[in-house]
């Protein structure tokens, strides 16, 4: 890494609230933000945003003629990338970059259009303009009123993480001293939903409670980072995160991005990586660079919760830090797997736990390791087909 990259803004909305003092509190609850819901002909688990900021999309939505035909993944982003933006106090005159990346982009809309397709012969007039995955960025660029490069991608789970990585090889290159990086996904829709089942990864728990719910915890539906688990468990969930990122240390920086790593592996199989991450190995020693295992405090997890995916993160860990694995935890549990959005959540949580000194665990991990202080972050995303990502995240 040429040069450090300072975090001076992040925003999201999500699960856990719309706001980073809403997002904080939840994460003191042990209680988890799944909930039950009538998606197409079945009852299933996932984890949406809560009321309150379903009401501010849909406001969102009917503010621009415009936006009343977008998909709810392009209002997350715009969503977030408004908080962002003013929290940074950047304008739009400064003309950043946007780097804001999608698993599977608009998939409300696109099951909807296609379902019209069938019954109809015909496509929609805006079918295509609104469900290509560079929708998103180039809405954002467009309500924000900057002219600076816009991107959008998908590299399916590590979406996110992927697009802080651009984000800094555009600042290092000199070609932009700003860029807005993150993840949005609104993924709760039938299709996308059936598609995790037939994978026989989606969980078969059945809900007891919820975080809206103010009952006392009782049972967690997705079991991320329970490595004695004995079925796959991961939950859907929706939101967007995104993040501000300036060259050098600034004095208003809320977290420093001190090393990037970055591994593909060669595929097997169309979702699987190796049993000990191979990935995962080779990203986060490169985002270790100069430092050693035993200067890492915390690892953020991807961990979706998956026996296959949870166990081969954990020996990957075990592979790189050894005796010295640091306090390890995942927000899965709690708020479910946003695809492409995960990555730029899980930055949120790093940056959080550093700000407050304090680490949010998992209240079902036994044994956990608690930090003393908290000081670097191993930040980790990957996505079918191994795409691995590991962002080392300083205070």
């Amino acid at each position: 890494m040429q040069k450090t990259i300072s975090i001076t803004s992040i925003a999201s909305i999500s699960p856990l609230g719309k706001s980073l003092d809403e997002v904080w509190k939840n994460y003191q609850s042990n209680q988890h933000c799944i909930t039950e819901k009538k998606v197409g002909n079945q009852s299933v688990l996932v984890a949406e945003i809560p009321v309150d900021a379903k009401q501010n999309i849909e406001a969102l939505r009917l503010s621009d003629n415009k936006y009343k035909f977008l998909d709810d993944s392009v209002l997350y982003a715009i969503y977030a990338s408004r908080q962002a933006m003013k929290s940074a106090s950047w304008k739009a005159s400064d003309n950043f970059g946007i780097n804001i990346g999608s698993s599977r982009g608009a998939t409300q809309l696109f099951e909807k259009y296609y379902k019209d397709f069938l019954k109809n012969n015909k496509a929609k007039t805006l079918s295509s303009p609104t469900t290509t995955l560079g929708n998103i960025s180039s809405w954002v660029a467009h309500d924000l009123q900057t002219n600076g490069p816009e991107i959008s991608h998908s590299i399916t789970c590590s979406t996110a993480l992927h697009a802080m990585l651009n984000g800094i090889a555009w600042i290092n290159a000199g070609m932009c001293s700003k860029f807005l990086v993150g993840g949005s996904e609104a993924p709760l829709t039938a299709f996308t939903i059936a598609q995790m089942r037939a994978l026989k990864i989606y969980t078969k728990a059945k809900l007891k409670n919820d975080c809206h719910s103010g009952l006392i915890e009782e049972s967690f539906p997705c079991r991320a980072l329970d490595l004695n688990k004995k079925q796959n468990t991961m939950v859907l969930g929706e939101g967007a995160s995104v993040a501000c990122l300036e060259s050098g240390t600034k004095e208003n920086a809320l977290a420093t991005i001190t090393g990037i790593g970055y591994a593909t592996e060669i595929l097997e199989h169309n979702t699987s990586i190796s049993t000990d991450a191979k990935c995962f190995q080779k990203a986060m020693r490169m985002a270790l660079g100069n430092l050693s295992g035993k200067d890492i405090d915390v690892v953020v997890m991807h961990a979706p919760g998956t026996v296959k995916g949870d166990l081969s993160e954990y020996k990957a860990i075990q592979s790189v830090f050894n005796e010295n694995i640091p306090a390890l935890t995942s927000n899965k549990w709690k708020i479910g797997h946003t695809f492409g959005a995960s990555g730029s959540l899980n930055i949120e949580l790093a940056v959080l736990m550093l700000q407050h000194q304090k680490f949010i665990g998992i209240p079902y991990t036994e044994n956990q390791n608690t930090p003393k202080k908290i000081k670097h972050i191993m930040v980790n995303a990957v996505g079918f087909g191994g795409n691995a990502v590991s962002i080392l995240v300083s205070k």
